[in-house]
């Protein structure tokens, strides 16, 4: 018996009275060493305030030639000074933030003490901004003593620096309240090495953690009457957006700090010149944004750590009504799992050298917005204006249950380490998929190091489409890839016919699993969960459908229904029952198939499964381990995500076994794995297959012998894989032959 409790709703709480006091108190304009009262917000709190900021790009991040060029850096890379009129109009175009990209190492002497009237000027750009109501982000940017090729090995080098640039910063706004937002660095990465933007080694991900740390540190140290409220803003190799790279990032225990992103994606379409034609945000682009923007949230979100989106933005490549359709889809994910989104601004409309890297949305000379960007800027501010769409909403995600990784379709189990440095190894082997075998299921890879991408390929070894993982099961380490998600992203007229998992990073791939699609429950829901598992008292006699007895209270109780089973006429070692389930389109439908003498030894093997449109789905479970004594076995249906509470009878259910049939797994009269004809399953076998793989002229195996030996089914004919899943199910690491 199950029980669906009722649902508990999440509340989000929300400070209105703090919210009041906030347009009363804010703001004074910020003098040194005058300390003013300010609301202290959560980190949650803060970036939902933020939501949408605007980068001062080109500007003060900007450098000069000569050794010390002084306050001319500003305007180096040809934009005008930075005036309070450009704020004031990036403000009145809804923006509540502004990142302010900074370079300091031109600015320091030899004792890294920075340039007082460089820290004057930035402290003048940054009163712009806070004096406007504005929150404000801070950082170290394109420091040529950050990225560089030996970053791996520099820490002892680049500790001490950072420290006192930052402590100099911490200093000069000691009292500046929480709208002053601090970030360690800006892309951090291994400048002139070959994998400069992906697949960073594991010392180069560790001095990055370690800086990241050492700046939390200082500030919550310092004496500032914010250092423990402050947000801090640390960023990971590159500040990329990739799961397998974000996943490597340290977040220190601390409830003010933000992990800090850029995701200009998906690249091809925001920034890929190579690419020919940027006029329409295709079903994949969205695809793939869905399922970078999806990694963000399930990485850090969903387990409470805030996260700023510092850069983002789609090059102009004359392309606005597609530009359009790509900000309402960024923006609107954004806003619903509650990441704030900065977007980046060059002051660059056109660039004929360069085209993914046009930029441009205000004019910083005549304050006007460029004809052709502001409608994409309009489009993130109707999102934002939009009450349907709920800020953080979808943060915490539905929580998915996932079938075993071992109750379906094994594609390897065979362990193979990949590694992204290593020319041709950052990919597995490939395994065969069609699109009628992935309808209704999920792809599961179990692995251990950095979270693996799947790939798929079509029959030709084209169109190479690459996906997310749209969940990750940390704690197992196996990463999954939804059929939807698939069909979303590939673009391909033909369908997919080989798939492979590839590594960013190092990565050990133990298993690959086509396994049935997950079933969701949603945040503050319990779905129906089998309280006890249904253990008959007396031996299992084939009997006809047992018909439950009728739920019925407020609280949705139901009872479990049941169908006894023949089995008698399975082989050992190498049988399953195929049940036919048929219902509710679409339903999602669990159970088990059960067996025991009494209450001690009785046994579930699980199963769960989706209905397809038509209402009807096919379950094989393996019950080679049932014991030869047996010659009955239970099938139970344990929940359904549609079970209705007025339920009265087994037929109203909506979903029924209506058949089953027991078999032998494998084909005709083929017992696989019996090489050697002995009408059983040993070792003799994989020395004959050997035997034969080594000297097949000396060793011949006949064509009904070959066909017993392909038991690793990768359409290579009989090789020594084959012999290993030989040993493999003789030492009970699987238990069907064939492997796959």
């Amino acid at each position: 018996m199950f029980k669906n409790r009722k649902t508990i709703k999440r509340i989000v709480s929300i400070s209105a009275a703090a919210v009041c006091m906030m347009s009363a108190l804010r703001f004074m304009p910020a003098l040194k060493n005058e300390t003013f009262a300010a609301d202290e917000l959560t980190a949650f709190e803060i970036t939902k305030e933020m939501k949408i900021g605007w980068n001062i790009g080109n500007s003060l991040d900007a450098t000069a030639a000569g050794s010390n060029p002084g306050l001319s850096t500003e305007t180096a890379w040809g934009n005008p000074k930075i005036t309070k009129e450009l704020i004031d109009a990036v403000k009145a175009k809804g923006f509540n933030t502004i990142r302010i990209p900074t370079t300091w190492y031109q600015h320091l002497d030899a004792d890294n003490n920075i340039d007082p009237e460089w820290m004057a000027r930035v402290h003048e750009v940054v009163d712009y901004c806070y004096d406007n109501d504005m929150y404000i982000i801070l950082n170290l940017h394109h420091e040529e003593w950050v990225n560089r090729a030996d970053l791996g090995t520099a820490y002892d080098e680049m500790a001490p620096k950072l420290l006192k640039i930052w402590q100099q910063i911490a200093d000069e706004f000691t009292n500046y309240d929480q709208h002053l937002i601090f970030e360690c660095m800006n892309e951090p990465r291994a400048v002139g090495t070959t994998h400069e933007w992906w697949g960073p080694e594991q010392s180069e991900v560790n001095t990055i953690n370690n800086l990241n740390a050492d700046f939390v540190e200082l500030i919550r140290n310092d004496d500032s009457p914010y250092a423990d409220t402050r947000l801090l803003m640390i960023p990971g190799y590159c500040a990329a957006s990739d799961i397998s790279m974000i996943s490597k990032i340290a977040v220190p225990d601390d409830d003010y700090v933000a992990v800090s992103i850029h995701a200009y994606v998906p690249y091809n379409f925001t920034m890929n010149s190579a690419v020919a034609d940027h006029s329409v945000f295709t079903d994949s682009y969205k695809a793939e944004l869905k399922s970078i923007l999806e990694g963000i949230r399930s990485t850090f979100i969903a387990e409470d750590i805030p996260v700023v989106i510092g850069e983002f933005g789609t090059s102009n490549f004359e392309n606005t009504d597609a530009r359009v359709e790509w900000a309402n889809a960024y923006i609107s994910q954004a806003k619903s799992i509650g990441v704030p989104c900065v977007l980046w601004d060059n002051n660059t409309i056109t660039n004929p050298k360069d085209p993914g890297e046009c930029h441009g949305y205000i004019n910083r000379r005549t304050l006007e917005w460029y004809e052709i960007s502001e409608p994409v800027i309009a489009e993130m501010m109707d999102v934002l204006a939009d009450d349907s769409i709920v800020w953080g909403s979808e943060g915490k995600g539905p929580e998915y249950i996932h079938s075993s990784i071992d109750s379906g379709k094994t594609l390897t189990s065979s362990s193979q380490s990949i590694d992204a440095s290593i020319k041709n190894g950052n990919c597995t082997g490939n395994y065969d998929v069609s699109w009628a075998a992935l309808q209704g299921k999920e792809i599961a890879i179990k692995f251990t190091g950095d979270v693996p991408l799947a790939c798929f390929m079509d029959s030709e070894w084209g169109n190479w489409t690459q996906l997310n993982p749209y969940d990750v099961d940390k704690k197992n380490g196996i990463a999954y890839y939804s059929y939807e998600d698939i069909k979303s992203a590939w673009t391909a007229s033909s369908e997919p016919a080989h798939l492979c998992a590839m590594t960013m990073g190092v990565t050990t791939v133990d298993k690959i699993s086509l396994i049935d699609a997950a079933t969701i429950k949603e945040p503050g829901t319990d779905d129906p969960q089998p309280t006890d598992p249904v253990k008959p008292t007396d031996p299992v006699n084939p009997t006809d459908p047992v018909e439950p007895t009728t739920p019925g209270n407020e609280d949705f109780v139901f009872e479990t229904l049941f169908y006894n089973v023949d089995i008698s006429e399975r082989v050992q070692g190498g049988s399953v029952i195929t049940l036919k389930i048929e219902g509710e389109p679409s339903a999602s439908v669990g159970g088990c198939v059960g067996y025991g003498t009494n209450e001690d030894d009785w046994v579930n093997i699980e199963w769960s499964t989706n209905l397809d449109n038509d209402g009807a789905a096919e379950v094989v479970v393996d019950i080679s381990d049932i014991p030869e004594e047996l010659d009955a076995a239970q099938v139970q249906i344990w929940w359904s995500n549609v079970w209705n509470a007025s339920t009265e009878t087994a037929k109203d259910y909506p979903c029924e076994m209506v058949d089953y049939k027991v078999e032998t797994k494998g084909m005709g009269d083929i017992l696989y794995g019996d090489v050697n004809n002995s009408g059983d399953v040993e070792v003799a076998d994989a020395i004959a297959v050997m035997s034969y793989v080594t000297n097949a002229e000396k060793f011949p195996l006949t064509a009904e012998q070959q066909a017993a030996a392909d038991v690793y089914q990768s359409g290579d004919g009989v090789g020594i894989n084959d012999a290993v899943s030989i040993q493999k199910y003789l030492t009970k690491l699987i238990k069907v032959l064939p492997e796959s």
